[in-house]
């Protein structure tokens, strides 16, 4: 069996049955390489950058643009999730606001970066509608191409939440799961720290908390 350049085993003697790679003495030397389209879009599929951002993947989402990589092939990340839903699930809101309680646990804790955070002393609720198959959480970034529904950018800034820090999902069934798609601080829910990638159903009083002091609250208002 030969050995392609790249050190793969390969049955065929021109190309490699692994990575494509023309193979030592396989063909002109003049001539371009030319890869079957079989053996690229393997390759393709085992690396899959984001097409947004060109950030390897590590779950459904990007971790710096927020791009859905199930949505179907195509389609643009902001329009992907900008699409509205029909129905109930328009009826559904998320409150932005403060939690003291909350950042006295994270203080507590005692990061890196502790000691230099301090709780506003002003920060009015915000409310945010949940529309669309996805509702991102995080900050607005014009360099990363980040827009996210729920837009924690402030004033005042909360320096703990990550530009894509979280995702609302609507299910089949009219209701929603959160996911952390890997944030630097990581999401409670109600109290319970959610594993990355890890979908986790809420329900209208539940709090997903975010950051260093940000708590979100789920609403539903009746039509």
């Amino acid at each position: 069996m030969a050995t392609c350049p790249n050190g793969h085993p390969s049955g065929a003697d021109d190309y490699c049955d692994v990575c494509g790679t023309q193979m030592a003495g396989g063909g002109s030397a003049a001539s371009p390489t030319l890869q079957p389209p079989t053996q690229v879009a393997a390759r393709s599929s085992a690396a899959e950058p984001c097409p947004v951002c060109q950030t390897p993947r590590a779950g459904q989402f990007c971790e710096v643009c927020g791009h859905d990589f199930n949505a179907p092939a195509g389609g643009q990340v902001h329009a992907d999730l900008s699409v509205p839903a029909p129905g109930p699930p328009t009826r559904w809101e998320a409150i932005a606001g403060a939690d003291r309680a909350y950042f006295n646990e994270v203080i507590a804790e005692g990061g890196p970066d502790a000691a230099a955070m301090a709780f506003p002393p002003y920060c009015p609720e915000r409310s945010f509608a949940m529309a669309g198959r996805h509702v991102r959480i995080g900050r607005h970034s014009s360099s990363r191409g980040s827009d996210p529904e729920i837009d924690l950018s402030g004033p005042p800034q909360d320096p703990g939440v990550s530009h894509l820090h979280a995702v609302l999902m609507l299910r089949d069934d009219g209701g929603w799961d959160v996911v952390d798609p890997g944030s630097a601080n990581g999401t409670r829910v109600n109290g319970r720290t959610l594993k990355i990638n890890v979908p986790v159903p809420v329900k209208p009083g539940d709090r997903i908390h975010v950051g260093a002091w940000t708590v979100i609250t789920i609403r539903e208002n009746t039509p």
